[in-house]
């Protein structure tokens, strides 16, 4: 949706915002202050619609999903949750055109990106977008091959795509470089049966430093996406609350739920020069606030064309 704004020629992209309960408003207010920062060097506005959902909504309207939230949700661009396994948003997602699932890994000197079907009818769709991933990032895929007939499809789509290379990979294989090379990494798809535990050794564990986002990709209509797993509750209402995971989510929803891909690419080196910058987060920027501010702070510095840059003036925090 590429609307307007009254006597603007900006474009003003529609996000539903669901923070829900916990910590989730803390790490929502974060990423939407990052959003409105990002567009505005980038020349377009987001209408971030805040609306409740879970616990929340069910103490003030008595439904956990009410009739507000999902016009929010069916009528955004983007779906932006704290908490990907909220059971609430089952309630809508039959209404949506969820196709595939991609979990965005960012590890310390590198990213790479799995892709995965939601369901066997899904999975032309979802190698074609794999394809389309690899085109744009290194031109490189690699597709984890557990049957015949997967690789086949993989092959079929890869004849269409000359400028990418395509390396099939045993289950163990992927294990290995999942864990303990993910550099060699850009593209990987493969079939769902096996996407939950690729995501988890993605992960890595706390040494790894790693960050996870994920989302629900549809062809048509507002795609949803998450950090990859819910900061504790035992950090609610202390400001404390790491939204590291919940600012990648938010750069995966800038490229692919609204197509802002340098806008995607600010806030991804944003967050990455942060986290370089403060070291152990919860010792050098101790509320969620706090980093939040380095990020904004880093967003000019963190530009591409960071000396060309003079539209951008620095907004006092929101």
């Amino acid at each position: 949706m590429d609307r307007r704004q009254h006597g603007s020629t900006r474009r003003v992209h529609r996000v539903a915002c669901l923070a829900g309960d916990g910590p989730g408003p803390e790490l929502m207010a974060e990423a939407s202050r990052a959003l409105r920062k990002v567009a505005r060097m980038h020349g377009f506005a987001v209408d971030d619609v805040h609306a409740p959902i879970g616990s929340e909504a069910l103490t003030r309207s008595g439904h956990p999903f009410p009739p507000a939230t999902r016009s929010a949700v069916l009528e955004a661009e983007a779906v932006l949750v704290a908490d990907a396994a909220e059971p609430a948003l089952d309630g809508v997602a039959a209404q949506l055109d969820l196709r595939g699932r991609i979990a965005h890994v960012l590890c310390r000197r590198s990213d790479f990106v799995l892709l995965s079907p939601l369901d066997a009818d899904a999975e032309s769709w979802t190698v074609k977008r794999a394809f389309g991933f690899a085109r744009r990032r290194r031109g490189r895929l690699i597709s984890v091959d557990h049957d015949g007939h997967w690789a086949s499809v993989v092959d079929e789509e890869g004849t269409r795509h000359d400028t990418v290379a395509v390396e099939h990979l045993s289950l163990a294989d992927t294990v290995r470089a999942l864990t303990f090379d993910p550099g060699r990494l850009d593209v990987v798809v493969t079939a769902g049966v096996v996407a939950a535990a690729f995501e988890e050794l993605a992960a890595g564990d706390a040494g790894d430093d790693r960050l996870v986002a994920v989302a629900q990709l549809a062809e048509n209509g507002p795609s949803v996406f998450a950090p990859a797993q819910p900061e504790s509750a035992d950090d609610a209402g202390h400001g404390v609350a790491d939204p590291s995971s919940m600012l990648l989510a938010a750069s995966l929803l800038l490229r692919e739920g609204l197509g802002e891909e340098h806008a995607a690419d600010t806030l991804s080196a944003a967050l990455g020069n942060a986290r370089r910058r403060t070291g152990v987060r919860r010792t050098l920027a101790a509320t969620t606030r706090d980093f939040g501010d380095a990020v904004v702070s880093l967003l000019p510095a963190s530009h591409r064309n960071a000396e060309f840059v003079p539209e951008y003036i620095p907004e006092t925090a929101a």
